[in-house]
């Protein structure tokens, strides 16, 4: 549940908008750092080192953007959190939350469309699935932008700035006696997306994952080695999504159902309340760790990212080339092994 401070059902509960004042802006500003790190040198191979591209790197360079749009947006936030204060106006608050949520959407369905992807590559390799060029890639990008942004757009249509004078805040959940139907509406239908946009990707990547790993048992018998690396990278996979947004979706149930059901709890709510702020930063934090699905998923990116070593400072190299041949002969080798490809050969 992306609120950054939840007011309460009951005028009697008190708002929890100091301790998020001091939880929130610490946890975000390391989303930010190593978020926008991986990122720009993700987004700097794509578009300069990266020499051929296929359905799989459109589907990555559009994820980058996700990240990237979403952890730009938090800068915001924290300069919120920190003074206690929204000073950026109406307009930048709707734009605000709505970069947040829609951004988050498409960074989930994104990675769903990647395993899927990386599915039908290694257990149906002969499916016309795979025959997708890079023109039905990009009509698939713009699909899935669509399908998460236009749920998102009526953000855009109304005031969410709460409070008067110097303690005024950005947010996008309000007291439904305070609320208009029309926004009452608006953050119901955002409760059940927060938990449709976990169930189903969860769904999808478990089974990509099991099928992926029970395929390269079956194909790599004789060779455990290679399938335990690509059972744990399947493994990975799943766990950085669980750990990101699993806690997004307790807390959304838990906060739905105190509101709905028990509205005098309000130390109930402040706990779930406390508990979704948390889950926020750990919602940023899958914005950091996305680059290590952009090197599992994509050979050609690995090669790139080597290839890029000497320019980011990693790897110091007085040729001329892009990197070192005894360099890709060292590194390369192992990290296709990380790869969900697994090959037996």
């Amino acid at each position: 549940n992306t609120e950054i401070s939840t007011l309460p059902h009951s005028s009697s509960c008190l708002s929890p908008q100091k301790e998020t004042s001091k939880i929130m802006p610490p946890v975000l500003i390391i989303d930010v750092i190593l978020g926008l790190l991986g990122n720009l040198v993700a987004l700097w191979i794509f578009c300069f080192k990266l020499k051929a591209w296929n359905p799989n790197s459109l589907f990555l360079f559009n994820l980058v953007i996700a990240d990237f749009l979403a952890l730009v947006s938090l800068p915001l936030r924290i300069d919120a959190l920190l003074r206690s204060h929204w000073v950026f106006g109406d307009g930048m608050c709707r734009i605000n939350l709505f970069l947040m949520f829609s951004n988050r959407s498409a960074s989930i369905a994104l990675m769903t469309v990647v395993a899927i992807y990386r599915y039908f590559k290694v257990v149906h390799p002969h499916h016309r699935f795979n025959r997708m060029t890079k023109r039905q890639a990009v009509f698939v990008s713009l699909f899935v932008w669509l399908l998460v942004i236009t749920p998102r757009v009526p953000m855009l249509a109304y005031n969410h700035i709460k409070g008067t004078g110097n303690t005024t805040q950005c947010f996008f959940f309000t007291s439904y006696k305070e609320a208009s139907r029309a926004i009452i509406i608006l953050v119901a239908m955002h409760r059940i997306l927060t938990v449709l946009e976990f169930i189903f990707p969860m769904a999808m990547l478990l089974f990509c994952s099991i099928r992926i790993s029970s395929f390269l048992k079956e194909r790599c018998m004789g060779k455990p080695d290679k399938v335990h690396k690509a059972m744990r990278v399947c493994i990975a996979i799943v766990a950085v999504f669980m750990v990101c947004f699993l806690p997004t979706t307790v807390t959304t149930i838990g906060v739905w159902i105190i509101r709905s059901y028990r509205p005098w709890d309000c130390t109930s709510f402040y706990r779930f309340t406390q508990l979704s702020i948390v889950s926020l930063g750990l919602n940023f934090l899958n914005s950091a760790l996305d680059p290590i699905i952009y090197i599992f998923s994509s050979s050609m990116f690995r090669k790139a990212l080597v290839g890029a070593l000497p320019c980011l400072g990693l790897v110091h190299s007085r040729k001329k080339v892009a990197c070192p041949l005894w360099l890709r002969d060292k590194f390369l080798p192992k990290w296709r092994s990380l790869s969900i490809l697994g090959s037996c050969s």
